[in-house]
């Protein structure tokens, strides 16, 4: 199997390199990613693109379980965005919202973290697929960093209920 990627494949992990990126930076000087904030817009504005994106990228030459992922980000992202605005969320739209657009960036990492590891450095990559214990190692490491995330997230929330914000 080759190692190169593809025009498209290359356009496309721009795309989700730029969503990324937005991301971070909007849970770095937010605490989180809001989409009336200028990044969370940007941020989901990269994140459809690189979704959509990945439809045209097969390195197998069918839908994969990161294909699943985008199919997913695709259905929570509107969801999330107008979460304050769905009566079904009632009081809790604030942590929906909030950790629901942290979890699509999760979603976002899964197969990037996999696509590099096995791809790079370009003469050996790191793992030899998805299911290498790098990989897992890698995966399970990020899963910890997000619950963490998103615990303190909803901590930040329930003490802006109540008056007071944390310390970052």
């Amino acid at each position: 199997m080759p190692n190169h990627l593809s025009t498209l494949g290359v356009i496309h992990t721009a795309i989700s390199l730029v969503g990324v990126a937005v991301g971070f930076i909007a849970l770095f000087q937010d605490g989180k990613i809001a989409p009336k904030t200028k990044n969370g817009r940007l941020y989901g504005v990269f994140t459809v693109l690189a979704c959509l994106s990945s439809f045209f990228v097969m390195k197998t030459g069918h839908l994969s379980s990161a294909h699943n992922l985008s199919f997913l980000i695709l259905i929570l992202l509107p969801v999330v965005y107008y979460a304050p605005s769905l009566r079904i969320f009632g009081s809790k739209a604030d942590y929906v919202q909030t950790i629901g657009m942290t979890a699509t960036s999760f979603f976002s990492l899964v197969p990037a973290v996999v696509e590099t590891l096995t791809r790079l450095p370009v003469e050996q990559p790191l793992a030899e697929g998805p299911d290498s214990p790098v990989v897992k190692m890698g995966l399970l490491i990020m899963l910890v960093l997000f619950i963490v995330i998103m615990i303190y997230q909803a901590i930040k929330l329930k003490g802006q209920r109540k008056g007071f914000t944390p310390a970052m």
